[in-house]
């Protein structure tokens, strides 16, 4: 028997530090970021919301998954890397998509680099929210499960709530092979969300947080194979909503030079993952080699 939920849209709490743009550019570049490629999700809404910016991906595929990266380790990561893309693109906003580098990275950037960052956090409070039978689940990367960050939003929005926090250790991985046109077993799917679904006492779950940028690549197979219907709770929407505060509405008459995917390995791309990215616009690719062990080396100069 085949279930089906809806998806919510929510508003997070990003970028609350910086206002808009005193003079808006009329063709803003704004800088897209993530691990891999789960920001595309998030690219997607903000070329939707912005249609008259330049968008560069930017994709650190030698350093997914981040969840295998210390604290210490991947702010030293993530400093290395921007500090190249906005020597390179110079974007007037950056928005880090990504549940695990925002949990954790947000303060540093923003104490680095005199330009707005939008980040990506878990939607526990929207959550909360949204739930009547009182039973959310955060189904998350292991590395944002165990942020204190993430503790104190269900201590601050669902401390009423029976929440049910979920590590998955391959679903970013699942998405990533999709995108490449790998096959994805519906069981090795099902086995990554099935802990967000529980059942005690006549209630069951009915809110699951998609805390990780990758996830709602996968979201239509993970409707699909849940065992009953949840809100799925996707922040990308919020995420775009937040971009268009920041920097006004551009100019969507005004020429745009085609968007641009940078990675940092580019090993991955293969001909079928090269088509995706064209279908989410990028259709120029380029890899920015920055190994893993230059994110830590330029920590120690």
């Amino acid at each position: 028997m085949e279930f089906r939920g809806t998806v919510m849209q929510v508003d997070l709490l990003a970028g609350t530090g910086h206002r808009p743009l005193a003079i808006p550019r009329p063709q803003p570049t704004i800088l897209v970021f993530d691990s891999g490629l789960g920001g595309l999700t998030v690219l997607s809404r903000t070329t939707q919301a912005c249609p008259g910016a330049h968008i560069v991906y930017a994709a650190d595929d030698a350093g997914f998954p981040y969840g295998r990266l210390s604290e210490d380790e991947l702010v030293i990561r993530v400093l290395a890397v921007m500090e190249r893309l906005i020597a390179r693109f110079h974007p007037d906003l950056v928005v880090i998509a990504c549940n695990t580098a925002s949990t954790l990275v947000l303060p540093a950037l923003r104490a680095r680099f005199a330009i707005p960052f939008v980040g990506t956090v878990p939607a526990i409070k929207p959550a909360a929210a949204a739930t009547c039978s009182g039973m959310i689940s955060v189904l998350a990367t292991p590395g944002t499960v165990a942020r204190v960050y993430t503790r104190e939003l269900i201590e601050s929005y669902a401390a009423h709530c029976e929440v049910t926090l979920v590590g998955s250790t391959r679903l970013a991985g699942l998405a990533e092979q999709a995108l490449r046109g790998e096959p994805v077993d519906d069981d090795a799917l099902l086995a990554e969300i099935a802990p967000c679904f529980v059942e005690a006492n006549g209630r069951r779950t009915d809110v699951v947080t998609l805390s990780c940028t990758h996830y709602p690549l996968l979201l239509e197979r993970m409707k699909r194979l849940a065992p009953w219907p949840v809100e799925w709770l996707d922040p990308a929407p919020a995420i775009a909503r937040r971009v268009m505060q920041l920097l006004g509405s551009p100019d969507p008459a005004t020429p745009c030079p085609d968007a641009t995917a940078v990675f940092t390995n580019g090993s991955g791309l293969t001909g079928p993952l090269r088509i995706a990215l064209a279908g989410y616009g990028l259709a120029q690719v380029v890899v920015e080699p920055m190994p893993l062990a230059i994110g830590f080396s330029s920590s120690r100069n």
